[in-house]
């Protein structure tokens, strides 16, 4: 299952279109276009197995690199454009990608300098010049269109997104077979469990270097379906796109909710949005109440499924299921199956709090160059179980709730104390616009529970809305896990894709260790 499946029947059909620019590209087009760039790559000398490096806003020819890649057996990393060049080029040189292929739009994260990159053979560009990169467009248009013989199905390799240090490069087992007789294991899982196919309008409000939004692409291509890409997400926008073109699946991280739910009332009620059939949310945990509320603006539609870019498993859970047990990220046994341990490895009871595993058949990824962090997300007992580092509990009948990362753990003398809960219940105040709940230095305890909050516009920080606000949160959860003091801040460290960056947070507090 892949584009190319469609060009007999859907020729003319828009595989993706940008409503930005006015661009699109037909399933032909797509298929053509990827076929080309694939035979480039074959004459360059690269064979299955072999990485290429894609550094790009969200411009339509992401999915041509993308396809390319996949019919070509290869490995390919779309890095994150909103990094340094320093950054970016870690993640190049570490992928050990041999082609890398910029947008001129993304220069600012293309290390320029004259030892860049030196293992990487070939560089293209798109979208303008770059010095010591060669054209895209002139250099695939003498390749013809001609369908290959072997396309043996390649694999996204992505980086985590870095929120508690160095992204890490996660990188799965090659499928064995053709791209077009086999689907990936997204569109296997994905496509039956949201109803995706081709009639399916999906609209993509994030950044195409993120596991889900390039995946999810990914798969309604594999479908037969069509793409809205968004540049960027934008409240009032996503819900014009949702109306202009009917669409009928989304996906979405939870601060995207909070930030729609926060439009005017005028605003939010303009637009027609009873198209959507499915609306899908990950990456970030969502307080049960804003979920309510989207149930309630956009009927039973919402969906969350709880995952990670390393694939370890999934659970899922929809809007029926969510409203009767708030808070839990959904059922277990699609993906793996989870089993909660504590620190010694050994398996809890119903309803204990430990780290969350997933078990497997054989386990599904390695780190890239990292054999010890792949040891230590693999269970020391059990070679086919692994973790991304999550907490929580499932319930009697296996619904999972999760309680926080365990990198984000506060312990504050010698209490666990897990930040989310009070996350939650502050994004919920009229005059909170973002917050993050930290561990900071504390001679006595340790740490001590501090939130870092931006306000809601038009609201001014001070003594009397820093207690208004710990009241609030202390009235709705246990003192001792409550904030004992918060610090105002113009903005928050976020990925574009929502999550939360507490290591850098967590920094600017580091000075005070003594």
């Amino acid at each position: 299952m892949y584009p190319g499946n469609f060009v007999a029947t859907t020729p003319d059909k828009p595989a993706i279109v940008r409503p930005a620019t006015g661009e699109s590209l037909t399933y032909r087009q797509l298929d053509e276009n990827s076929i080309r760039l694939a035979k480039y790559l074959r004459e360059l000398g690269l064979k299955p197995g072999d990485h290429i490096a894609l550094i790009s806003d969200n411009d339509l020819r992401v999915m041509e690199v993308y396809w390319a890649a996949l019919r070509s057996g290869l490995y390919i990393t779309v890095v994150n454009w909103h990094l340094t060049a320093h950054e970016a080029a870690y993640v190049v040189d570490d992928c050990g990608a041999k082609a890398l292929i910029v947008s001129a739009h993304a220069a600012g994260a293309v290390d320029m300098s004259a030892d860049a990159y030196p293992n990487v053979e070939h560089r293209l560009v798109y979208g303008g010049e770059l010095s010591g990169f060669e054209d895209y467009a002139q250099a695939v248009e003498r390749f013809d269109t001609t369908p290959l013989e072997d396309q043996p199905r390649g694999q996204d390799m992505l980086y985590s997104s870095g929120t508690t240090g160095r992204p890490k490069g996660i990188k799965p087992k090659l499928p064995d077979g053709q791209v077009q007789d086999i689907p990936d294991p997204y569109t296997a899982v994905f496509a039956p469990m949201y109803g995706f196919d081709s009639d399916t309008v999906y609209l993509c409000p994030a950044p195409l270097y993120h596991a889900a939004p390039l995946r999810f692409c990914g798969t309604i291509q594999s479908v037969g379906g069509t793409v809205i890409l968004m540049d960027r997400f934008d409240a009032e926008e996503a819900l014009a796109l949702i109306d202009r073109y009917e669409v009928t699946a989304s996906q979405w991280v939870p601060t995207m909710f909070v930030r729609m739910l926060e439009l005017p009332e005028e605003s939010r009620t303009k637009y027609d949005v009873s198209t959507m059939k499915v609306a899908i949310h990950a990456a970030a945990p969502c307080p049960p109440e804003i979920k309510r509320a989207m149930i309630e603006w956009w009927g039973p539609v919402i969906n969350e499924y709880y995952a990670s870019t390393e694939g370890s498993g999934a659970t899922f859970i929809n809007s029926e299921q969510a409203l009767a047990r708030p808070g839990s990220v959904g059922h277990d046994g699609v993906m793996g199956h989870v089993r909660i341990c504590g620190e010694d490895g050994m398996e809890l009871p119903t309803g204990s709090i430990g780290t969350v595993w997933w078990e497997r058949d054989e386990r599904p990824f390695e780190y890239h160059n990292d054999p010890e962090k792949t040891e230590k997300a693999t269970h020391p007992d059990h070679p086919t179980w692994t973790t991304s580092g999550d907490i929580g509990y499932l319930d009697e009948d296996r619904f999972l709730y999760l309680t926080d990362r365990a990198a984000f753990m506060i312990i504050s003398g010698g209490v666990n104390i897990y930040p989310q809960e009070s996350e939650n219940v502050l994004t919920l105040h009229p005059k909170v616009f973002d917050v993050a709940v930290i561990g900071v230095p504390n001679f006595e305890l340790g740490e001590e529970v501090k939130a870092v909050v931006q306000l809601a516009e038009g609201v001014e920080p001070g003594p009397e809305v820093e207690q208004e606000l710990l009241e609030y949160v202390r009235s709705k959860v246990s003192k001792f896990k409550a904030p004992r003091s918060i610090d105002f801040s113009d903005d928050l460290p976020r990925t574009p894709t929502g999550k939360l960056v507490k290591h850098k947070l967590r920094a600017r507090y580091a000075p005070a260790v003594s």
